[in-house]
């Protein structure tokens, strides 16, 4: 089966291209009775708008989402949401000298090789315009985790090419994140990252960079043994987002450095006689399974490969030529895509607490 969907208990499927007429995604397996507006799915969307700031691309879409299905006096139903938004900024025609060359570091090439034919216009379902889909989807997971189990998604910007910030992430907050319009919580680093991306992008160049994301509240017991462990799914939904080529859930790589003695989270006594560790080096879970502290990952972002910066390729016949991509394209896609890996995040929370529901009393 293609791959247009994602979870099994809440599972949602998307459809729609950068330069069709719209993107949707449908919902399947939202509880009934929870309280849902256009507004509630809006505010995140306006979060990964195109047009934004000046570090975005300047693509004007409002992105106003629809709900067709699924509601039914101000509640959901149980039955599948339709949601859909309009594309009303495409302009095709900006992107007509890609009919017949192939983008360095894109999917152009190998989407043609794998269907026999492409969307050359703003990629089609390569393009990131998909996850409009992905986030609306996720706000309706975040809505409900948040009233029914104060679980709460505060992912941020870490790092943009060399800039990193040092920040407590117990602490941030989605006010601290989004005061910022590079969504980095350390105001001073943010300024330096800042500037960074607008030299970038006055280079006509694109530069990386790496998200943190932050689950709080988290209910001890979610993840399913072996294949299906809370972090694979994690890293299956933060690898599936467009330009991501790396992801770690705790410690991560830099666990190796370290000894068991240093590495291990030992148990202490925690509020009301319950458990908790002392450190949190596994990232919020054990076995595969959240053990009730934080959920901390972070997600690393290659640099945009469309660019204005002239390169050599190859047209679709082989032959060699030189290519300086038009098109409105974000210098750093990171700060766009930080309600990308809340809401990818929720849908794996979701999914995996209403299988846990499904399977224990």
């Amino acid at each position: 089966m293609p791959g247009n969907s994602f979870g099994q208990l809440f599972r949602i499927t998307t459809c729609g291209e950068s330069h069709g007429g719209a993107i949707a995604v449908i919902v399947d397996g939202c509880p009934p009775g929870l309280a849902l507006s256009e507004s509630d799915i809006q505010s995140e969307l306006d979060r990964r708008r195109p047009g934004q700031s000046a570090l975005t691309t300047l693509r004007a879409e409002k992105d106003t989402i629809h709900i067709l299905s699924g509601v039914y006096s101000g509640v959901t139903t149980g039955t599948s949401i339709l949601l859909l938004a309009y594309n009303e900024d495409a302009r095709s025609q900006d992107y007509n000298k890609l009919k017949k060359v192939f983008r360095p570091s894109h999917a152009d090439f190998t989407y043609l090789k794998k269907y026999g034919i492409r969307d050359w216009r703003g990629s089609g379902r390569a393009s990131a315009r998909e996850t409009l889909a992905r986030v609306a989807a996720g706000a309706i997971a975040q809505k409900y985790l948040k009233e029914k189990l104060d679980v709460s998604f505060t992912a941020y910007v870490e790092q943009v090419g060399g800039i990193r910030a040092a920040v407590n992430h117990e602490r941030v907050t989605r006010a601290h994140i989004d005061a910022s319009m590079v969504r980095c919580p350390d105001k001073t680093v943010a300024k330096k990252m800042i500037r960074l991306i607008e030299k970038v992008k006055g280079e006509k160049d694109s530069i990386g960079g790496v998200i943190t994301g932050v689950i709080k509240n988290v209910p001890i017991g979610l993840g399913e043994p072996v294949f299906d462990k809370l972090p694979a799914d994690l890293g299956k939904a933060m690898l599936s987002i467009n330009a991501v080529k790396g992801f770690e859930i705790g410690s991560g790589f830099a666990g190796i450095e370290l000894k068991g003695s240093q590495h291990n989270d030992e148990f202490i006594k925690g509020k009301k006689g319950g458990m908790r560790t002392k450190t949190n080096n596994a990232g919020g879970v054990l076995g595969g399974i959240s053990n009730g502290e934080t959920i901390c990952f972070r997600v690393a972002f290659k640099p945009v490969a469309t660019i204005g910066k002239k390169q050599h390729t190859v047209t679709v016949q082989g032959a060699s030529t030189a290519l300086e991509a038009a098109g409105r394209h974000d210098p750093c896609v990171v700060p766009r895509a930080v309600p990308i890996v809340d809401g990818m995040a929720a849908l794996v929370i979701m999914d995996h607490y209403l299988r846990h529901k499904a399977q224990n009393k």
